[in-house]
């Protein structure tokens, strides 16, 4: 394949990570972009951060919102504990309302500015906490809707919203990022990690992360307070 670039939803977290390998040894020139949205887990941005380095990125963004204006979620209302107790079927209160839609639409905007149609996210719909925006129809309309609405879809061109892990069981993606080399042990996985790294080991993310290793008969060895 012909080298090209690409943009990365990168949060430090375990999907955006894989993703982000899973670009590189496709072969995109990859460029990364975190979203400093107002989460208690700063310490993700860090882990991009180290990433982001780690895999010679072309250039790393992190971009500042504050999501506290538009939403009580528990993920950036510090005044909102976050949950240990899980639904199956209810959308839970870490949920960001259109933290996707906006996180893509900025990603694109980045991608245009660079002249690449490639935007990457680590968006699943298996393993994962419900979030309407996570979802594979949503991401396939959101693709149809972006070209309608770009320079790059009214020039004739297509955006391409890469989600290789969209349909893929958390077991799944840690087999795929530790065929690519990829050590998990600095991705940030936590709702609320410490200022350090250190996991909770009790919120939804931290869950899946866990039985994910488990799993896959892999030491974890993500750090607990």
């Amino acid at each position: 394949m012909k080298n090209s670039k690409a943009v990365i939803i990168l949060s430090g977290g375990m999907d955006s990570v894989t993703t982000l390998a899973l670009a590189k040894s496709q072969k995109f020139d990859c460029y990364a972009i975190t979203f400093n949205y107002g989460q208690k887990s700063l310490s993700e941005i860090d882990a991009a951060s180290y990433f982001s380095k780690k895999y010679s990125v072309i250039e790393h963004k992190i971009f500042n919102i504050n999501f506290n204006d538009f939403t009580n979620s528990s993920l950036t209302n510090h005044k909102i504990a976050i949950k240990n107790e899980f639904s199956n079927t209810a959308i839970p209160d870490t949920y960001v309302p259109m933290r996707n839609i906006i996180f893509l639409s900025i990603a694109c905007s980045w991608a245009e500015k660079i002249n690449s149609s490639n935007v990457f996210i680590g968006a699943n719909a298996i393993d994962y906490s419900g979030y309407p925006d996570c979802r594979e129809d949503f991401l396939y309309s959101y693709e149809k809707m972006i070209n309608l609405g770009s320079k790059t879809g009214a020039d004739g061109g297509k955006f391409h919203i890469h989600r290789p892990l969209v349909g893929m069981k958390k077991i799944d993606i840690i087999k795929t990022g530790k065929n690519l080399g990829l050590d998990y042990k600095k991705t940030i996985s936590c709702y609320q990690a410490t200022s350090d790294g250190k996991a909770c080991g009790n919120c939804e993310s931290c869950e899946f992360r866990k039985n994910a290793f488990i799993d896959n008969g892999l030491d974890d060895e993500t750090v607990y307070i």
